[in-house]
């Protein structure tokens, strides 16, 4: 590991003007390329005290062992030579999006004399005209056979058009009307060029001039009485119909534009993007990328849109272009997009309307496809062993830890105090033994003291387990499970259905009739949600129960760190660690759980009502009493009399209707926060009104 001032420049040796810099390794590799407005200003950054630096630059400088740079006139220069850079010297602490297939375009190739319309990956080629990118391919070939009746353009490869040329005999398409077989001289080489072309003017978005002229042919061969014909011109405009309805209307205004959202962990990223052209979506593309460098959204936009407009020009880079966030300046690469464009380029974030409306959804195709990459990640047997073998190595255990249990508190403004307990064995989740506990030792905000009881309540009864044979409740299924100590089981029913892991544990205790006791198998490794105090609760449980062959650690969500109990500094996994990244999932699968468990236990105290407690009152009459009364106030001040003028209800329950009433104290009136208005109750607790003010932990 070098010293980063052994290579340090003196600040006078660095220019004080825009430019982009290399950091190279002691071999002589680039390892991370940077831009700047100021040389000497950033630069100096990276040479403050380590312990000041984020853990991956920290990381960076170490491995460097040297720095050099070179001086631009304009921060747009240091932006495209930047993107230079990357691409030629491919540095391993810079971001790079990586594609897990190669996106399939529809090409025209205008270049040649008598242009094709084919399906092509890779890199671009001059003279060719590209629309997409598809999905998948099928799509596009859908797309062309259905344009092929109206836009009759040579689809073949070179060595069928000249064996048709040789012959003297087109291909199939020729003789079906879909090619308009210009290897037999049918039709010119202009004329095939000047079809092409509007086949592309077609796939562009002016649609309409060329429905409305099908249409007059149509109308005008009809008044001719040449209906043959008029019913061909129908079938080629329901062919183009039907073309442009594979692609659905999502901007009215015939934008053209490209939408970008990013979803983001501390570790990776995603970026999807749809291409929309004349108000259509005209194709979409994604990336994954590690969190090499310490980046922010901004940042990430900035490297997605450098990968994507770095080798187009013109019509490719579009009008508009929509992000979650705009890079730091932004002006530089607004600036860059319009010289590659040669116009104007609107780099924005959506503020309303059907924008933003399509930006969610595309944030929400970038949420699935980072999900859905961290699960084929964490289903790789490989990588598991892995990532185990690496957290055993960093935690100095004795064998990998095949079961893990991970605890989380949840609350909110130390209200409903919940906590979660998530199993991972083998590197696998396996709900089936998840956990929830409430908290019942003390009230208000406290997850030191949370987390000893929880640790303490669960070990205990492993303990309890173990000493005994145990017995076993039958419960009905899909139903929670609640233990004496508060513990809830999983939903075993539908909500599971997805969990479908054989069970890797052969041979864990069980009861009679044969299923596995809930607490008698343990963990090798606890994970606790929370740096040193949460991690010494946890350690502090463990040993007042005398159990000391069970390791404990913590993860610390802002930096990532590994907290180990009675060790004054966190051991830091490698950025690129499998095991890092197994912590890192266990840690929010058991915080996605345990804020589930909160939102849910709250939602119910929420609803509450002092009608709920009625014996023998239904969801049917109680919801009658309410409709007639308009609201829990008038009908507490309502008479037995008037109660039992609502259809259904007799005395006899008007009667405990009212005791019931009379018995709960009245809630207090809920207050407008914005104008200190008392609101009137309305039947409602008024508790809901503001709860969500809060901010769920």
């Amino acid at each position: 590991m070098a010293d980063p001032s052994s290579y340090r420049p003196k600040p006078g040796q660095i220019p004080d003007s825009p430019g982009v810099y290399k950091f190279r390794d002691e071999h002589g590799r680039v390892i991370y390329v940077g831009k700047a407005k100021s040389l000497r200003q950033r630069l100096a950054n990276y040479f403050q005290d380590l312990a000041g630096l984020h853990p991956r630059t920290r990381t960076m400088v170490t491995t460097a062992a040297s720095v050099e740079w070179t001086v631009v006139t304009t921060e747009v220069e240091a932006l495209q030579l930047e993107y230079t850079w990357i691409k030629e010297f491919d540095p391993r602490f810079n971001v790079k999006y990586r594609d897990d297939k190669s996106y399939p375009y529809l090409a025209v190739t205008l270049n040649e004399e008598f242009p094709r319309v084919q399906v092509m990956r890779g890199a671009k080629k001059k003279g060719v005209r590209y629309f997409g990118p598809y999905g998948h391919a099928w799509a596009i070939r859908e797309t062309v056979d259905l344009m092929l009746r109206v836009f009759p353009v040579r689809t073949c490869s070179a060595g069928v058009f000249k064996r048709s040329a040789q012959i003297g005999r087109p291909c199939l398409l020729g003789y079906i009307g879909k090619c308009s077989a210009p290897c037999v001289g049918r039709i010119s080489a202009e004329e095939h060029h000047e079809l092409a072309e509007e086949f592309c003017d077609f796939m562009a978005g002016r649609t309409g001039a060329y429905i409305r002229r099908l249409e007059r042919g149509m109308q005008e061969a009809a008044e001719e009485m040449e209906y043959e014909r008029a019913a061909r011109l129908r079938d080629d405009i329901g062919a183009l119909k039907r073309a442009m309805e594979k692609s659905a209307v999502v901007l009215a205004d015939a934008t053209d534009a490209d939408l970008i959202a990013v979803a983001e962990d501390e570790l990776e990223a995603a970026v999807q993007i749809f291409h929309v052209r004349g108000g259509r979506v005209r194709g979409q593309r994604g990336w994954v990328t590690d969190k090499v460098e310490a980046v922010t959204t901004g940042d990430l936009v900035e490297h997605a849109l450098q990968q994507l407009y770095g080798e187009e020009r013109g019509d490719a880079v579009p009008k508009e272009v929509l992000v979650p966030a705009l890079p730091e300046p932004v002006e530089p690469i607004a600036q860059w997009l319009s010289g590659r464009r040669g116009s104007q380029v609107s780099l924005r974030i959506p503020q309303r309307g059907d924008k933003k409306d399509l930006m969610a959804t595309v944030a929400r195709n970038a949420q699935q496809a980072l999900g859905l990459h961290k699960t084929k990640r964490a289903s790789d047997l490989t990588t598991r062993s892995r990532a185990l073998e690496e957290i055993a190595e960093a935690l100095g255990l004795d064998a990998v830890p095949l079961r893990i249990e991970c605890f989380d508190i949840s609350h909110l403004q130390g209200e409903d105090v919940v906590a979660s307990m998530v199993v991972f064995e083998d590197g696998l989740a396996r709900k089936s033994e998840y956990r929830r506990f409430q908290i019942k030792t003390f009230q208000g905000q406290d997850d030191v003291r949370s987390m000893h009881e929880v640790i303490g309540r669960r070990f205990r009864r492993y303990l309890q387990e173990k000493q005994k044979a145990g017995e076993w409740t039958e419960e009905p299924a899909g139903d929670a499970r609640v233990d004496d100590n508060g513990a809830t089981a999983a939903a075993t029913g539908p909500a599971l259905a997805d969990d479908l892991e054989p069970d890797p544990m052969a041979g864990r205790p069980t009861d009679e009739d044969g299923r596995p006791k809930r607490f008698a198998y343990p963990p090798q490794l606890v994970v606790v949600d929370g740096g040193a105090p949460q991690v010494a609760a946890a350690r502090r449980a463990l040993d007042e129960l005398g159990i000391d062959d069970v390791a404990v650690c913590g993860l610390a969500k802002r930096l990532e760190e590994v907290w180990l109990p009675e060790d004054d500094d966190p051991v830091v996994l490698p950025r690129s660690s499998e095991g890092l990244y197994l912590l890192q999932r266990v840690r929010d699968e058991a915080h996605r759980f345990a804020i589930t468990y909160q939102r849910s236990k709250r939602g119910k105290r929420l609803k509450s009502s002092p009608l709920d407690a009625v014996a023998g009152l239904g969801d049917t009459r109680r919801q009658a009493l309410l409709k007639h009364f308009g609201s829990l106030k008038k009908l507490r001040a309502a008479t037995i009399e008037e109660i039992c003028e609502v259809p259904g209800v007799g005395r006899k329950t008007a009667e405990t209707v009212a005791a019931a009433l009379a018995g709960a104290a009245a809630p207090a009136p809920a207050v407008n926060t914005a104008t200190g208005e008392i609101i009137e109750d309305d039947g409602a607790p008024p508790a809901a009104l503001s709860a969500e003010r809060g901010q769920d932990r």
